[in-house]
């Protein structure tokens, strides 16, 4: 490796996979081929499905960079600015709905820069090509609607400007004299515009389609033209015209495809919410060109090892990534697992993680290697980022959700839907005052639905708690359990399973730290009432215990969070030797009521969290009521059996 400190080399990319193919780290051994990249380079798959940040446009530019090499063939990306996604939104054609009219304007696209390609392939791969027929007709089309015949990139204008002319070239007439077609004689008996319009755009593609077979460039002897689809997102909106531009842009895709054979390889990276919004007749035809992304806790470990070994040297090993330069557990768990838990499943995610951890131990605290307390302050920055991003993702669809967050502040992350239901109540007429266009859809069971499928919310389904992409299947009404997603609890304040006041241990640990009590009795002396009562206290505990563990439809996260808190008045309580109270003065009775007022309160929150009998915490409550109840009685008396009927 290179003189100084790894750490200070160590670095896992960028967040978009342009700048990460700028940088060189996507192309330099920083990518990880997936189910995706693999469905996309053999042609088998033809849409690209995954959320933002799930690495779609980084298959797109490794897919550019591995076609570059390829010989004979070519790439295009389409990636429609504010511009051209105006001009397809309002294309419209008399006769066409508007998913048809759109599909032409898409299609028009494609024959464009398949004609383009065309041309400059036949020059500069076939000898003699650009004397064709064909490919001359295709030449002279294209001088004659404004568009380059060189195939240079951008050649012809902008894509907006393109649009614009091809728009109103399908609306009016196109110039088809190269193809030996008078637009005004031949086409004038069109019934309406819209057939008009597919009918130039037919005498178009037939063109091409000649032009690829005169060639023989039917994907044998070289690769196809690739052309790719991707970032639609930064022209969408949740209205209608909207989506008729993706389905009209799907269609298209479709007819090309067919239309085009081997000659041309057809790629759209769409992102899930926007594919899984389209409702239209045809779409049961794509599934079997849908790939979507997926994510696993094993593959972002690899990705990030990956880009490790590309930053900071190839002799980087996995031993050395996760215990040297990170430290080997946080918080008792796994570094890895606790670091990819906390991320949604995509790589942005993990990218921005492993990099704001690496940044607060080097550029922050001036560290060679990241310690525990780095990865937790990373944490809490990074969970702020991350639900202030998920407002942003879902801006358009979801504009809401932000006021959907404070139903989860402060509060425990496992919530059942009684208990979402009575805080919704209290913040649904405000909710509906600010976004009266969604009122139907902002319901309980609709919230419900949305923030399982933006991945805040899990649901527990037997043992395990499934989040949004884990399962295809839908939150049912039967089921009452949520978890609030790792990802976003530290911004929320909700980093326990359930919101339990943490138990204070009596003074009897100071006194044991300073030395104040003497040393046990031994030998068979009676107790006395203290010691009894303090025996009693650790009963109690041990009672709570086992009702807590029979509890099996309890979540375990609630589980952990009630044991770890009765176990701490359990060894605050076993901390005290036999007698303590009378050597050293210790109230047995104020430490045994202490210990039930908390027992009572910790009953009270039990019951308040919302985790009620179906989720086994209402039984947990009525014991731990039931040992405060009768610790006080003891407390309050002489020592008798009436105190002591409530068994283990």
């Amino acid at each position: 490796m290179a003189e100084g400190p790894v750490l200070a080399r160590l670095h896992f990319g960028r967040e978009d996979a342009e700048r990460d193919v700028t940088d060189g780290l996507l192309l330099r051994g920083g990518f990880l081929p997936n189910a995706a990249y693999r469905g996309a380079l053999s042609g088998r798959k033809m849409l690209i499905i995954g959320r933002k940040g799930s690495g779609k446009s980084a298959v797109c530019m490794r897919l550019m960079a591995a076609d570059a090499h390829a010989p004979g063939g070519g790439q295009v990306l389409v990636t429609p600015d504010e511009t051209a996604g105006e001009e397809i939104r309002r294309f419209e054609l008399q006769g066409l709905p508007g998913d048809s009219a759109k599909a032409l304007i898409w299609r028009f696209v494609f024959a464009v820069h398949a004609a383009r390609h065309v041309v400059a392939h036949a020059r500069d791969g076939h000898a003699g090509g650009h004397r064709l027929d064909s490919v001359k007709a295709l030449g002279r089309f294209l001088k004659h609607n404004g568009e380059s015949a060189d195939g240079t990139p951008g050649g012809g204008g902008r894509l907006g400007e393109r649009l614009a002319r091809g728009a109103r070239g399908l609306q009016t007439s196109l110039s088809l004299e190269a193809f030996g077609v008078k637009a005004g004689v031949d086409l004038a008996q069109s019934p309406s515009e819209g057939a008009r319009a597919a009918r130039q755009l037919e005498v178009v593609e037939q063109g091409v389609a000649r032009a690829f077979a005169d060639l023989g460039c039917g994907g044998e002897v070289h690769a196809p033209l690739l052309l790719m689809v991707d970032q639609l997102e930064q022209v969408w909106s949740a209205e209608p015209d909207s989506n008729s531009m993706v389905i009209g842009l799907l269609l298209a895709a479709k007819h090309a495809a067919s239309l085009y054979g081997r000659s041309v390889r057809l790629l759209l990276f769409l992102r899930a919410d926007i594919y899984d919004s389209l409702s239209f007749g045809e779409g049961d035809k794509f599934h079997g060109d849908e790939l979507r992304i997926a994510w696993t806790e094993q593959a972002l470990r690899d990705l990030a090892l990956a880009r490790a070994r590309a930053s900071a040297g190839a002799e980087l090993t996995e031993e050395q990534l996760w215990r040297e330069l990170f430290p080997a557990t946080v918080d008792g768990e796994e570094t890895p697992g606790h670091l990819f838990r906390r991320c949604l499943p995509r790589p942005r995610d993990a990218i921005q993680f492993l990099n704001l951890c690496q940044e607060t131990a080097w550029l922050q605290h001036g560290r060679d290697r990241i310690t525990e307390a780095d990865v937790e302050q990373a944490g809490r920055q990074f969970s702020a980022w991350k639900l202030k991003d998920l407002t942003s993702e879902y801006l358009v669809a979801h504009p809401f959700l932000k006021h959907l967050f404070p139903l989860f502040q402060n509060t425990g992350y496992v919530v059942t839907r009684a208990a979402l239901a009575g805080r919704f109540e209290a913040a649904a007429e405000s909710i509906h005052r600010n976004f009266p266009a969604y009122a139907d859809a902002l319901t309980l069971p609709g919230i419900i639905d949305v923030l399982y499928g933006v991945g805040f919310l899990g649901v527990r389904r037997g043992n395990d708690v499934v989040f949004a992409g884990d399962d295809d299947l839908p939150v049912q009404p039967h089921e009452t359990e949520f978890h609030v997603h790792p990802c976003f609890r530290a911004a929320l304040g909700a980093t326990s399973a359930i919101e339990l006041r943490r138990y204070q241990p009596q003074l009897a640990d100071g006194r044991i730290a300073s030395g104040g009590f003497g040393p046990a009795v031994t030998g068979t002396t009676a107790l006395n009432r203290d010691d009894r009562l303090l025996q009693q206290l650790a009963r109690s505990c041990h009672s709570i215990l086992a009702q807590v563990g029979r509890a099996v439809t309890l979540t375990q996260d609630a589980r952990d969070e009630i044991t770890q808190q009765v176990n701490r008045v359990l060894d605050d309580v076993n901390r005290i030797p036999p007698g303590a109270g009378s050597s050293a003065g210790v109230d047995a009775d104020e430490h045994v009521l202490a210990a039930a007022h908390y027992f009572t309160t910790l009953a009270a929150q039990l019951l308040a969290s919302g985790l009620d009998d179906t989720t086994g915490a209402g039984g947990v409550a009525h014991r731990v009521e039931e040992e405060a109840r009768r610790l006080r009685r003891l407390a309050g008396g002489s020592y008798g059996s009436s105190g002591d009927s409530s068994g283990p």
